[in-house]
Order: structure tokens, then C-alpha cells, then sequence
């Protein structure tokens, strides 16, 4: 069965992308923009864009291209092998600490549930979880979340014993039986609820704004075809209504993308907090107090990326965000 791909949520793809040389753009204007989209619920969305016609009814001439492989989608970007990615702010990080001029246009979606930490009926609380075995995929959004949780709680990674594995496998083990905890996301959170074997005991819902799932442009593709791009966007709240109001419909074109069934993909809808005009507003924000903007989420990250070695020089994300088209569509 064909499931989310566990390379979208590894922050360690930002040392592809990191090592990707900048190639430049061809000298002339082509008539589509190329988004380059992999295997998450926000992102498969966009194919709603297409197959329903948001993007011609905003003028937006887009070509959605799909890469299997998230990690390669974002070498593709950092090559100017396309004009636009589906990536998250983490693996955002690295480029733009080697200098290659991208821009946050959009936030798709936050991840609200689709990521967690999964604990048997004896472990209730994180004073239980000490000492304990945890599996997880090492330097993953599961191990951001992981090292996240336990620092609200007081303790470090020294506080529990770390087993690195894929997230199907920390999935398999701690349903067996062989590991006391596992930091997983879906189909594997649900598959653990379903076994009855675990349940969160802590998940992205609680750090809302931590883990944010983006469309990233080349500069100079947004500057050439600024017009597509702000098509996009006002194509993206299309998606989000209809995902809104019928789920039903969005989720028949999205199974199909990824090969389930309509009704083995709506697990991934709940764990999926999509973002419509007041979020995108509210997370292009200036408030860098708070996790929910970009630019307050993008310390914290920063400073995991840095702790495991995973960034190489400074990440001017401040300079990475463009407000504007999010509220030019917003009259703002």
C-alpha cells in the first residue's frame, strides 16, 4: 500500500538540498510555472486544484510535477529545476543557509495530530516515559517532536534511550511489544490506535505552528510570474473550502493520487490542519513571540537543526518570507 512517504517529514533531506548546486534559470520566460509536489495531505491537494480548475479560473498556468521522492523535490527547487516546491519550513532551512534565493509564498497546512508520540497503558506521563525505550527515525520531524515534548517537560533526549528506526518499523516494534514508546505519523498512528496497543501521549497538536508544510518559490520565478503565482493562491482557498465543505469530493481526487482508497486516506485528514486566507495571514505575522507565525516557529527549528549538525551556516528565514501575495489576495 502506497503511504505518505516517510523522506517528506526527515529534516536530514535538507542536506541534499544543501548540497545541490544552484543552477541557473533558463534565459527565457516560459509560459507555466513548474510546482514540484510529493506525498502529504497538503500537498496532494493541489492536484484538486487541477483537476477541478481553480488554477485556470485565477489565470494561473501551472504545471503540478510529482516527485515519489520528497527529497528530490527539494534538490530540484535548489537547482531552479523548477519554479516552485511543496516543502516544509525545516528543510527550507539549509538552502537558505547556503545562500539560494527562495521565497515562502503559502503555508498549505500544519501538521495537528499527523505526528505522535505513542505510549502503552503503563507510561501516563513523561515521569514515566524516563528511562524508557523510544523508536523513531532520527533527525525526522518525529525526533523534533520528541526532543519538543520532553524539553516542555523538563528532560533531554539523555532521558529516554533512543532507537533508530523507520517509521514503520518503530510502528511494528512497539506493537510487538519489543519498545516502550515510538514517535510515528500517519497511517502509523492510526494503525497503533487501532491495534489498541497505544495512544499519543504527546502530538504536533500541541505545538501548533512547528511543523508547517509550504509552497517555496525561486525568486526569480516569482518575480517573472508573480501574476501565476498569486493564481495559485487564490487556486490553494479554492482547495481549502472544497476540503472544508466537501471532504467527501476532495478526498476521492487525493486517494486516487497516492493510490488508496477514499476511505483508507481520510485518516489523514484530521491530523491535517489546512490553511485557508485567515491562517496564511495570521502565520505570515509579525509576532515573533509565538509559534504559530513563521518567522517566531523558525528559531526553535533553527536550533534543532543546529544541535544535530543538520544546517551548515546561517538561514536567513526572515528574508525567505513574502507576505505579499497572501495579502494582495486578501485586499490587504
Amino acid at each position: 500500500m502506497h503511504t505518505a512517504s516517510p523522506l517528506r517529514r526527515a529534516f536530514a533531506a535538507t542536506l541534499l538540498a544543501a548540497t545541490t548546486c544552484l543552477a541557473a534559470l533558463p534565459a527565457t520566460v516560459r509560459a507555466e510555472i513548474k510546482v514540484g509536489y510529493s506525498d502529504w495531505p497538503g500537498w496532494v491537494a493541489w492536484a484538486i486544484a487541477e483537476q477541478k480548475g481553480f488554477f485556470k479560473k485565477h489565470g494561473a498556468d501551472v504545471k503540478l510535477i510529482w516527485f515519489p521522492n520528497y527529497s528530490d523535490s527539494i534538490s530540484a527547487l535548489s537547482a531552479g529545476q523548477v519554479d516552485a516546491n511543496c516543502q516544509t519550513w525545516s528543510d527550507t532551512m539549509a538552502p537558505l543557509a547556503k545562500g539560494i534565493p527562495l521565497k515562502v509564498v503559502l503555508v498549505n497546512d500544519n501538521s495537528a495530530g499527523n505526528d505522535a508520540l505513542m505510549t502503552g497503558p503503563k507510561i501516563k506521563s513523561f515521569k514515566d516515559l524516563k528511562g524508557k525505550s523510544v523508536a523513531l527515525e532520527e533527525f525526522s520531524v518525529s525526533h523534533f517532536l520528541l526532543a519538543t515534548a520532553l524539553n516542555r517537560n523538563k528532560m533531554t533526549g539523555k532521558d529516554v534511550k533512543i532507537l533508530n528506526m523507520s517509521a514503520g518499523d518503530a510502528a511494528a516494534a512497539f506493537i510487538s511489544g519489543r519498545v516502550d514508546a515510538a514517535v510515528v505519523w500517519n497511517p502509523w498512528v492510526n494503525k497503533i490506535e487501532l491495534s489498541g496497543k497505544g495512544k499519543p501521549l504527546f502530538s504536533s497538536k500541541e505545538i501548533p505552528g512547528l511543523v508547517p508544510d509550504l509552497l517555496v518559490a525561486q525568486e526569480k520565478s516569482l518575480a517573472a510570474h508573480r501574476k501565476d503565482f498569486i493564481g495559485m493562491v487564490k487556486a490553494w482557498y479554492d482547495v481549502e473550502k472544497l476540503l472544508r465543505e466537501q471532504p467527501d469530493e476532495a478526498v476521492k481526487i487525493m486517494a486516487k493520487i497516492v493510490g488508496l482508497t477514499p476511505e483508507e486516506y481520510k485518516v489523514f485528514l484530521p491530523g491535517t490542519r489546512f490553511f485557508g486566507q485567515k491562517e496564511n495571514l495570521e502565520a505570515f505575522g509579525t509576532d515573533a513571540s509565538s509559534t504559530k507565525t513563521l518567522i517566531g516557529a523558525a528559531p526553535t527549528i533553527v536550533k534543532f537543526l543546529e544541535d544535530n549538525k543538520l544546517i551548515e551556516g546561517k538561514a536567513e528565514f526572515a528574508k525567505a518570507l513574502d507576505p505579499s501575495l497572501v495579502r494582495e489576495v486578501a485586499g490587504k
